[in-house]
């Protein structure tokens, strides 16, 4: 037997982020119609002129929770043709979860290698190739609430963290957030105060460098029994050429 955690956040009409989906819902009613002209047929043969309800949505790759492909950082990753979205192996995206407890960690502040060994020894705990890391700054609870706080009530993780990660073997990082980078005031202040450009999205743009995945906008990683002895399953929607997938992220527990 399996258990199975949703680690995604939905999809909707004026969700609490700045690119959300725009979702159409055309009932069963007008679903007699359309499927009437389709077939040369009338509305009036479905029975009580009902046939079968759609949706149709539009907006971005990136809306709800969502896989980014290597494609997003940049043309360019680790000197070839960077990976779009259908490219990624999905073996990347499929994989044992740890879960980092980062909800100590300021909105704002730099996820530090410091910070993510001090999480992994309290849950005695060592990374293996293959894992997927999740951050768990407890930004996730302002979802619903309003665009602005969402975005700034996060840590992010820093280059120096990230190449970490990526020389335990890991592949794909997840985060219950917007980014896996700091909030965007926090990078544009730091900008502004320094005039270096690497200030902006920098564990993003370290993607040109260093191939890897994120997982944004997770949810629920409080609802985990345990931090680790369970499967991760975020396997993008296949987007053909794109910059990132639509994914509902999920931990599978085995229950003996």
């Amino acid at each position: 037997m399996y258990k199975f955690i949703d680690l995604s956040v939905s999809h909707h009409n004026g969700a609490t982020e700045p690119f959300g989906p725009k979702i159409e819902h055309s009932d069963h009613s007008a679903g007699a119609y359309r499927l009437a002209r389709m077939a040369g047929i009338e509305p009036t043969d479905f029975p009580d002129t009902m046939a079968l309800a759609t949706d149709f949505i539009s907006g971005s790759a990136h809306a709800g929770t969502h896989i980014d492909a290597p494609f997003h950082y940049g043309p360019i990753s680790e000197g070839k043709a960077a990976k779009t979205v259908d490219q990624v192996p999905l073996a990347w995206c499929y994989g044992p979860g740890v879960v980092l407890d980062m909800r100590h960690k300021e909105p704002g502040a730099e996820i530090t290698i410091e910070d993510m060994q001090e999480s992994l020894r309290k849950i005695n705990y060592t990374l293996k190739p293959g894992d997927i890391v999740l951050l768990h700054t407890g930004c996730d609870k302002y979802w619903g609430t309003d665009t602005k706080t969402y975005l700034t009530m996060q840590s992010g993780l820093g280059i120096t963290g990230l190449d970490w990660l990526l020389d335990q073997g890991i592949r794909c990082i997840g985060i219950d957030a917007w980014t896996l980078d700091r909030p965007v005031n926090a990078m544009v202040d730091s900008f502004k105060k320094t005039g270096d450009q690497n200030e902006l999205w920098p564990t993003h743009m370290h993607g040109r460098k260093r191939e890897y995945l994120q997982i944004e906008k997770m949810a629920h990683l409080e609802t985990l029994p345990k931090p680790h002895g369970f499967i991760v399953s975020a396997l993008p929607v296949k987007f053909e050429g794109c910059t990132a997938g639509w994914c509902r992220a999920v931990a599978i527990i085995e229950e003996k």
